[in-house]
């Protein structure tokens, strides 16, 4: 299986498995799935959140699912819990479809190294 079919595979993977237990089948967006790791990186998962609370979840997502590539650094986490990170490198140029299969590589990559899929 190439790596570009193996990518896809694990993504349908993760689609699936978040889309049955939060959406009801229905399938997931990538946007979704990055705010869905936001909150379990918070890790206040019944909690209500507000507007501004949902972008940072985002930003989030997108550091800590960024690390591993040395983009981004966890530095530490602030006395109401979130965590803080900073930029270790800028992020490359990138076209949009560049981004979309560099974050559903990383997320794949966040799913493999929890165990969450195969």
């Amino acid at each position: 299986m190439s790596r570009d079919e193996q990518l896809k595979s694990r993504w349908d993977t993760v689609v699936k498995l978040l889309s049955d237990r939060f959406a009801e089948g229905d399938p997931l967006d990538l946007d979704s799935i990055i705010y869905l790791i936001g909150i379990q990186e918070l890790g206040k998962i019944n909690q209500t959140f507000q507007k501004d609370d949902k972008v940072n979840l985002m930003h989030i997502a997108i550091c800590r699912l960024l690390m591993p590539y040395g983009y981004y650094e966890f530095e530490y986490v602030d006395r109401d819990g979130w965590p803080h990170y900073k930029a270790k490198e800028a992020l490359p140029p990138l076209k949009a479809g560049e981004q979309t299969v560099l974050m559903k590589e990383a997320v794949v990559g966040y799913f493999l190294e929890n165990g969450l899929i195969d």
